[in-house]
C-alpha cells in the first residue's frame, strides 16, 4: 500500500493548498473543516469510489454516488472534483465569484459536474443519501452511496430521522462519513451542545460503526474497505467516524474553531502555503 498511500498524500497536500488559495482569493469560505476532511475525500475520490467523471450523470446510475451534507465544505469538494477530472482545475479560481459555477455551497442550478444535490442547510444529507441508496436497492444497482457529515452538524435532528430510515430499509449500500474534528463555528462541539459519544449514538440507531484516524491514509482506506464488507454482511448502513483536526496541515490553523469560516490574509496565506508543498501544480 506504500507507494499508493504516498501518492494519495501528495494529492491531499495539493488539495489543502487549493483550499487555502481559493478561500484567500475569495476573502470568504470555510477552510477549517475542508482541511480536516481533505485526506478522507482524497482517498474516496481517488481510490475508494467507483465513479467516472466522463460518464457521470446526476441520476448516479451505474456509479457510486457522493453527497456533501456539510455543504459549507465546498473548498475541499471543488478541489477534489476538479483534481479528479470533473471540470478544469483552472475553474477553481472562480470560487465564490458572481456568475461562476463554484458557489459558496454546492448548487445544481448551473449543472456543475459531480454535484448530485444542492446542500448547505445542514442536516439534510443523510436523508438524501438514504433516498439514493434505497433507489439503487430497488433498481438492483449494486453501487454504493456515500455521505459526509460534520460532528457539529450532527446536532441537527434530521440527521437522526435519516438514520432511522436507513436502518428500517436495510440500506447496507449506504456509507456515512463523519468529520469528527470536535469543532464548530461557535467553539468546541462539547461546549456548544455536548455532542457526546457519536459512536454510541450511531450504534443505538442501528448502524454499524467504525472509528479511524482521518489523517492516516492507510487507516482511511482500511476503514472504507471494512465499511463495504460490513454493509454486505449485515444489510445495515455503516458510519465511519474519522477523528480529525480542524485546519489540519497548517500549524496556526489546526485544532481551533477560529478557522471554521475565516479567510486567511495574504500574509497568512503565504505562511500556510510554505507548509504545503505544490505537488500537482497550482490552478
Amino acid at each position: 500500500m506504500g507507494n499508493n498511500t504516498e501518492n494519495l498524500q501528495n494529492i491531499a497536500t495539493q488539495v489543502r493548498r487549493d483550499i487555502v488559495r481559493m478561500v484567500t482569493a475569495a476573502k470568504s469560505g470555510h477552510p477549517g473543516g475542508s482541511m480536516s476532511s481533505a485526506d478522507i475525500l482524497t482517498a474516496l475520490y481517488f481510490q475508494v469510489m467507483d465513479h467516472n467523471p466522463a460518464t457521470w450523470q446526476r441520476d448516479g446510475k451505474g456509479q457510486d454516488q457522493f453527497i456533501l451534507s456539510a455543504g459549507h465544505l465546498t473548498p475541499v469538494y471543488y478541489s477534489v472534483l476538479a483534481r479528479s477530472g470533473y471540470f478544469p482545475v483552472s475553474e477553481l479560481s472562480g470560487f465564490r465569484k458572481m456568475g461562476t459555477r463554484l458557489q459558496g455551497h454546492p448548487s445544481v442550478r448551473k449543472g456543475l459536474p459531480g454535484v448530485t444535490q444542492a446542500s448547505g442547510s445542514l442536516g439534510q444529507g443523510v436523508s438524501v443519501a438514504a433516498g439514493l441508496a434505497l433507489a439503487k436497492k430497488m433498481d438492483g444497482d449494486k453501487h454504493l452511496v456515500y455521505v459526509l457529515c460534520g460532528d457539529g452538524e450532527s446536532e441537527e435532528g434530521q440527521i437522526w430521522e435519516g438514520a432511522e430510515f436507513a436502518v428500517h430499509h436495510s440500506l447496507g449500500n449506504l456509507i456515512g462519513i463523519t468529520d469528527w474534528n470536535g469543532q464548530q463555528i461557535d467553539g468546541p462541539v462539547e461546549s456548544v451542545s455536548g455532542g457526546g459519544d457519536l459512536q454510541l449514538k450511531w450504534q443505538a440507531f442501528g448502524w454499524n460503526t467504525i472509528t479511524a484516524d482521518g489523517h492516516d491514509m492507510e487507516a482511511i482506506l482500511t476503514a472504507f474497505d471494512k465499511a463495504k464488507e460490513m454493509g454486505k454482511k449485515t444489510h445495515r448502513p455503516t458510519m465511519i467516524l474519522f477523528q480529525t483536526d480542524m485546519g489540519h496541515g497548517v500549524d496556526f490553523m489546526a485544532g481551533t474553531h477560529k478557522w471554521h469560516g475565516k479567510a486567511p490574509s495574504p500574509e497568512q496565506c503565504e505562511a500556510a502555503l510554505a507548509q504545503l508543498p505544490e505537488t500537482l501544480g497550482d490552478f
